[in-house]
């Protein structure tokens, strides 16, 4: 063939888009073959029951079915036919490209024989792996095509339902049916239409030998040969690494073995009569079990070969070299790559250390970058490959790896180092062509002895556009495209390896070599992503995600990997390089992969990550628990009773010693490693591993590591937290706050020393976490220390308060027990002094403590609705209200109140919760004036300009701001909106202000009856009562000026009522001659003091007008004179 139909055949071109369009092919029939084989994704009719009987008889009669003359048997097809083609189009068109690229292979292929091009992957590297791209491309989808166990029924349904609805069949059903009828055997028709081709594809395959023999080298001859080391030649460091054949040396073995494995399969004839093809071929056979067709399709390279070769006659001694062959490979090769591995752990971390420290050294050696990448990736998807075929093994070790991830990590790193330093690539590069390979280019034309004119004039172009490179180019971040320059080259190729050439390529090798360099180096220009794509591509992970899940548990699992978890979401966004324009659909499938995955490592490594944090802190509040004061009591004791024991008796044998708070931290041997170090140990690697980039894009998609630890963080510190608290529901026992408190600070402290290591934002974690414990529920919906917290006070402590078992001690500022058998479980005072309400304050919050306080008013006002007992007396006190002063109207009308003892309890029980919430509000004053001062003086400025003239609303809008911040106020703002929110019956205000003014009544004339109870007795230790009435004071000053703030009526004039009442009915006690009726008449009459020390609206003068002092000294001289008594009996007992 002449060279003028040489240059018309545009063999460079055709390659190029066929390779392209096989690609896409090929992964349509993948899609067509999963999509089949899952009963979820298949079309629907081919499932159906009624359509089963047409599937069976079009599967029985393909090609030849007559569809006029089958009604009956395709009846249902018939009924359904335009939604079967509406649903098959797209099948039944995938089919057809198939033939249709066949149709062009095979005429690209024959054209290239007529031709006798001359192929060589040293010379015409980009012509040669076109070619045999080519070839191993086809074979895959006629492999693929003969793999779809439908491919009979799609087609053939199709053309049915076609010729049902156009009254004539598919044009290209009769090809296609007789294509697919062919290839039912694909491989044994493949070889014989491969027969003519054998010269050009064991030409191409031979012309590996020498390279694929190097890079199946061991990993002894790698060492010994000191591959990809940088440092191993000082003086050379800096020489620019170069080969003569520059994409070879990063050209994947497993394409090589693709190419060889299935060249000699199609043109097995060779094997017989060359001896170079037969050692070729054997050894391609010793390295692997499995080759890919496509994705996690592969083929087993042994069994498929031997099946071919068996019923063919004169291949006996392939059969036995197969058998040989592969006995050697389930003996050695998993030892051989595992070495390999091993291998390039140590070199690749070095070369990457060399490369981070100094990057200007990308430049010069940039290919070590690429070789790297590339014989990681080979290593890796080799043990994918295996890992997930070789199910039964007498060496199962052999296809696993426990340190796999170190690998990839490694992969991950010289990735991003060529991609953070593609300048100093780029530079390196440009100078590199413009000022040497130009030059050298333009000596190689001239001295060539014969150069066609279309030749020169490519050759000529070459040197010009590389002389015109200048490096302002890269500092103004100028866009190189070298596409067409390679494509020149490509066309240059084609042309001089056809047979009748002017000018022959393998003549003039020197050109060959500049030229493929001078192709590497634009890439490092332009296309130094496309680079790292087809060296570093692990987008196989998205098809072998069980194994890809399984290596990440076994990093999890192995301490020394953690630092290298990151690799496995990074390597997700691998996937988006698999996709191909000709099967769009596949898109949404490859990205859900792609995102599940990463999000689900990122969320186990944040969980791993959170778990080992907690675990920490936990250790850490043991030893902060060790240091709160409780503990101290028994040193101190010890310490003060040292000499006494050593005169009573000799300390006990046996009895261990207690360790003192820090003896954890002395060791006599660094050997012995404690939980702790395992912790530390284990956290630092996982920081490692979250803190190793900020961010990263799956799929179009930033993900921020930082992110999921955050949130897990948050969500295990809030549940920390709740556990700290120690809520028992069933005992009612829960943790001291201070105790929690003491645990919370220890959790903290730590979390935020980690702020820097981990990468999240630990002062947002701690802010959220205790943000959300000041709600009633977290943002999980759980219970917070909030919740248990005021719910336990409620429940246990006020309830037992309410029963009279706990009594408020104002003397001790706190709830204390009372002493009775079988009934106390806790001391309350522990759990309700300054400094727990303090800590109560600190761990609630003010929003906390605005959910405790209004729970603490629903009870109050449950109890107010309870008061019904105001109106069933209304009409008896009425009367007493005009005639307290008259004591024989009194004497008759003091008998008709009813329920006079209930009114007193329950006002008891509101007067408990009150001071219970007065202490909590004090607690959180001293907080919140600690925490921000700044903010505590202008609240307390403001509500001191509150006077009584203020506008009500204003009066309590200030209030309730002041109250937020524990401030006291003369009218409680949570009292009057709670009691705002009973929902009144029928009454009117009027009707309802007159049942206020008669309960201050009904309390005061009340009052009386409380000295016949035994509890009533005054306690000066204490400054109490026993049956908590002291509280009745609050309740009657809190809720009185609630209530006629509601109704807007002068709430000191109320209250001088009921002082005069109070007053009148006490006096009234003292004439009283039962003694039972009197027995407590002192200490009761000590409430009147107590009424005007609590109400900011009365004062000690008001008192005297009705209630003589003299009266409130007598009772607290009587009342200290039977306290004494009783306390000097009961000693002398």
């Amino acid at each position: 063939m002449s060279l003028t139909s040489a240059y018309q055949h545009k063999l460079a071109e055709k390659l190029t888009i066929l390779n392209d369009r096989g690609q896409g092919v090929l992964i349509r029939m993948y899609n067509i073959k999963k999509t089949c084989s899952d009963p979820k994704s298949k079309p629907p009719f081919l499932l159906e029951k009624s359509m089963e009987p047409c599937l069976k008889y079009i599967n029985k009669k393909f090609p030849n079915i007559d569809v006029r003359n089958s009604t009956q048997h395709l009846g249902q097809v018939h009924r359904e036919k335009a939604e079967i083609v509406r649903f098959l189009i797209n099948y039944y068109q995938s089919f057809v490209d198939v033939m249709e690229f066949r149709d062009h292979v095979y005429e690209l292929l024959n054209t290239i024989d007529a031709c006798q091009c001359h192929f060589d992957i040293n010379l015409n590297f980009d012509f040669t792996r076109s070619y045999l791209d080519l070839i191993v491309t086809y074979t895959s989808v006629i492999l693929l095509l003969s793999r779809i166990e439908d491919r009979r029924i799609l087609i053939g349904t199709y053309n049915c339902a076609h010729e049902m609805l156009h009254g004539h069949s598919d044009p290209s059903f009769a090809r296609l049916g007789q294509m697919v009828l062919e290839y039912d055997h694909p491989l044994k028709k493949l070889t014989e239409e491969f027969g003519p081709h054998t010269k050009a594809v064991s030409g191409a395959l031979l012309s590996l030998h020498f390279l694929f023999a190097r890079r199946n080298q061991g990993a002894e001859q790698w060492r010994s040969a000191q591959l990809l080391s940088l440092i191993s030649s000082p003086p050379a460091m800096i020489n620019p690494a170069n080969s003569d054949t520059m994409a070879c040396e990063y050209l994947s073995v497993e394409v090589m073995e693709r190419w060889i494995i299935m060249g000699f399969l199609l043109c097995h004839g060779c094997l017989n009569s060359n001896s170079q093809c037969q050692k070729l071929w054997k050894l391609c056979l010793q390295g692997s079990l499995y080759i890919t067709l496509i994705r996690e399709d592969v083929l087993q390279v042994h069994k498929v070969t031997e099946d071919l070769f068996s019923s063919l006659k004169g291949y006996g001694k392939r059969v036995a070299d197969i058998k040989e062959s592969k006995e050697h490979v389930i003996a050695n090769s998993g030892q051989f790559h595992c070495q390999r591995r091993q291998f390039l752990r140590t070199a690749v971390k070095e070369l990457e250390t060399v490369l981070n420290d100094e990057p200007g050294l990308l430049g010069p050696k940039a290919l070590f970058a690429f070789m790297a990448l590339s014989f990681i990736r080979d290593e890796v998807t080799w043990l994918v490959r295996h890992t997930e075929n070789v199910t039964k093994t007498k060496t199962p070790e052999d296809y696993i790896d426990s340190s796999i991830a170190e690998l990839l990590f490694l992969l991950e790193e010289v990735r991003a180092l060529v991609q953070r330093h593609v300048k100093v690539i780029q530079q390196y590069h440009l100078q590199y062509l413009a000022r040497f390979d130009a030059l050298v280019l333009s000596d190689i034309i001239q001295n060539l002895s014969v150069c066609p004119e279309e030749e020169s004039i490519i050759m000529s172009s070459f040197v010009s556009t590389l002389s015109s490179l200048t490096l302002k180019q890269v500092d103004n971040e100028e866009k190189f495209d070298f596409f067409g320059l390679r494509l020149d080259w490509f066309r240059l190729q084609a042309y001089t390896s056809v047979a009748k050439a002017p000018l022959h390529l393998h003549e003039n090798p020197d050109l060959a070599k500049v030229m493929n360099l001078i192709v590497f180096h634009s890439r490092m220009l332009d296309s130094v992503d496309k680079v790292l794509v087809e060296t570093s591509d692990l987008s196989t992970f998205c098809f072998h995600l069980r194994t890809f899940e399984k290596m990440f548990a076994m990093t999890l699992e192995e301490p020394t990997m953690l630092r290298y978890a990151i690799a496995f979401p990074l390597i997700c966004a691998h996937f988006a390089h698999c996709t191909h324009e000709m099967c769009p659909e596949e898109y949404p499938h490859l990205k859900n992969h792609g995102l599940h995955h990463c999000n689900s490592f990122l969320e186990e490594l944040a969980k791993q990550t959170s778990n080992c944090v907690l675990e920490i802190c936990a250790e850490q509040r043991n030893l902060s628990e060790q240091l709160l004061p409780k503990h101290c009591a028994t040193t101190i004791s010890k310490a003060k009773n040292k000499k006494t024991m050593k005169q009573r008796q000799a300390p006990r044998k046996g009895e261990p010693e207690r360790d003192k708070p820090g003896a954890e931290s002395h060791r006599k041997n660094r050997s012995i490693v404690t939980n702790m170090d395992k912790l530390h140990l284990n956290l630092t690697e996982l920081a490692l591993a979250m803190n190793h980039v900020s961010s990263f894009s799956v799929f179009e998609h930033t993900i921020f590591p930082s992110e999921y630890l955050s949130s897990h963080l948050e969500a295990r510190l809030n549940r920390a937290i709740v556990w700290l608290a120690g809520y028992n529901a069933t005992t009612q026992e829960i943790l001291r706050p201070s105790e929690l408190l003491a645990g919370v600070k220890a959790y903290i402290t730590f979390i935020q020393s980690l702020a820097q290591f981990l990468g999240a934002d630990a002062s947002r974690v701690v802010r959220n976490a205790l943000l959300q414990q000041t709600q009633p529920l977290d943002s999980c919906g759980e219970q917070t220390v909030t919740t248990l917290y005021t719910n336990w006070y409620l429940e246990s402590l006020l309830r037992q308060a309410s029963g009279g078992a706990i009594v408020l001690s104002p003397a001790m500022q706190a709830f204390i027990s009372l002493p009775r058998e079988g009934e106390q479980n806790f001391s309350a005072e522990e759990f309700s002094d300054i400094s727990e309400m303090r800590a109560l304050a600190e761990l609630l919050g003010p929003y906390g403590m605005k959910f405790l306080s209004e729970n603490l008013m629903w009870h109050v006002t449950s109890q107010i609705v309870e008061l019904k007992l105001v109106v069933e007396n209304m009409d008896v006190l009425v009367q007493i209200r005009s005639n307290f002063s008259k004591p024989d109207l009194m004497a008759s009308l003091l008998p008709q109140l009813t329920g006079a003892e209930n009114v007193l309890k329950r006002m008891t029980i509101i007067g408990v919760i009150l001071s219970f919430r007065a202490m909590a509000q004090e607690g959180l004053q001293e907080v919140f004036s600690s925490h921000c001062p700044f903010l505590m003086g202008p609240i307390e400025c403001l509500k001191e300009f509150v006077t009584p003239d203020t506008d009500m609303k204003v009066t309590l809008s200030v209030f309730e701001l002041a109250s937020a911040a524990g401030v006291s106020c003369d009218i409680d703002p949570a009292l009057v909106a709670a009691i705002a929110n009973l929902k009144a019956d029928s009454s009117s205000p009027e009707e309802e202000y007159k049942v206020a003014c008669l309960l201050l009544i009904f309390l005061a004339v009340s009052l009386p009856l409380l000295a016949t109870d035994p509890s009533s007795f005054y306690s000066i230790e204490k400054d109490g009562y026993n049956n908590n009435i002291h509280c009745l004071t609050k309740a009657i000053i809190q809720v009185s000026a609630a209530l006629f703030t509601l109704y807007n009526k002068n709430i000191e004039t109320h209250l001088k009522e009921f002082l005069v009442v109070a007053s009148v009915s006490l006096l009234q006690l003292g004439q009283e001659t039962d003694k039972l009726k009197t027995r407590n008449r002192e200490s009761i009459s000590l409430l009147m003091r107590l009424v005007v020390e609590e109400s900011p609206f009365l004062t000690l003068d008001m008192l005297e007008s009705c209630f003589p002092y003299v009266l409130l000294r007598n009772a607290y001289r009587e009342v200290s004179r039977a306290f004494y008594l009783n306390r000097l009996s009961a000693s002398t007992h």
